[in-house]
């Protein structure tokens, strides 16, 4: 058994201990790997134990890991997420490819998305990602933002409005995360009430995917734990 296949039974037995905690069903609660910066090697070692879904942050990275496993036999389920920041100039490679975007945060994007998405593939998941933190360096959309931007998605023919997704304060401070993490949760559940395709909750990776489900996140997304920590050129 490789060491990627041993960390992914790690993660898993933690997610399950964390749903147990918080008296919810640990198969509601999907395992995000994100396996950016990585090889293809470490991804087919995670495909390889069972893991199905991966997100990526660079879209030119993630076009050639894409375009390299689909030539080969047997990686067609692979579901591919993308959760980067989105350059305008990059839409159109991730709408051809990827199956899931959680990091749409301004009207451009959705409009260029929806127009790029090839007819011939079913429509885009979306995620919305809400800076919760009001950090000035991290991506995202104010709180106000969400239900016109929501809106927007849900009338875009060529998309569909999934859920939310955030990246909460890098802090040992659980107060200042908690408080994060309920406001996410009482915004996706005014969402989840308005929109019948709501149903993700994209919130916790590494160091607080505990808490994040303890907060309601159906979806943990989850790279260090995995696949080891990032050599960043």
């Amino acid at each position: 058994m490789s060491q990627i296949s041993q960390q992914l039974i790690q993660v898993r037995k933690r997610i399950q201990l964390a749903a147990d905690s918080a008296g919810r069903d640990p198969n509601l609660i999907r395992l995000l790997a994100v396996s950016k910066t990585k090889p293809l090697a470490a991804i087919q070692d995670a495909y390889d134990a069972g893991q199905r879904c991966f997100g990526e942050s660079y879209a030119q990275e993630a076009c050639t890991k894409i375009d390299s496993l689909r030539d080969q036999t047997g990686y067609a389920d692979i579901e591919w997420h993308f959760i980067g920041p989105l350059q305008s100039n990059k839409s159109k490679q991730v709408a051809e490819r990827f199956d899931w975007v959680q990091s749409i945060d301004r009207d451009k994007l959705i409009e260029r998305l929806s127009r790029q998405r090839p007819a011939q593939l079913a429509p885009l998941n979306i995620c919305l990602q809400i800076n919760i933190s009001g950090e000035s360096s991290k991506s995202g959309t104010s709180e106000q933002e969400i239900f016109r931007l929501a809106q927007l998605v849900n009338q875009s023919e060529r998309l569909v409005l999934r859920g939310l997704m955030a990246i909460p304060q890098h802090t040992q401070d659980h107060d200042i995360l908690a408080q994060q993490m309920l406001r996410m949760q009482a915004l996706f559940t005014r969402l989840a009430q308005q929109y019948p395709t709501v149903d993700t909750l994209s919130m916790g990776m590494t160091e607080d995917l505990d808490l994040a489900i303890l907060h309601g996140s159906t979806m943990v997304r989850v790279g260090t734990a995995i696949f080891g920590a990032r050599d960043y050129p």
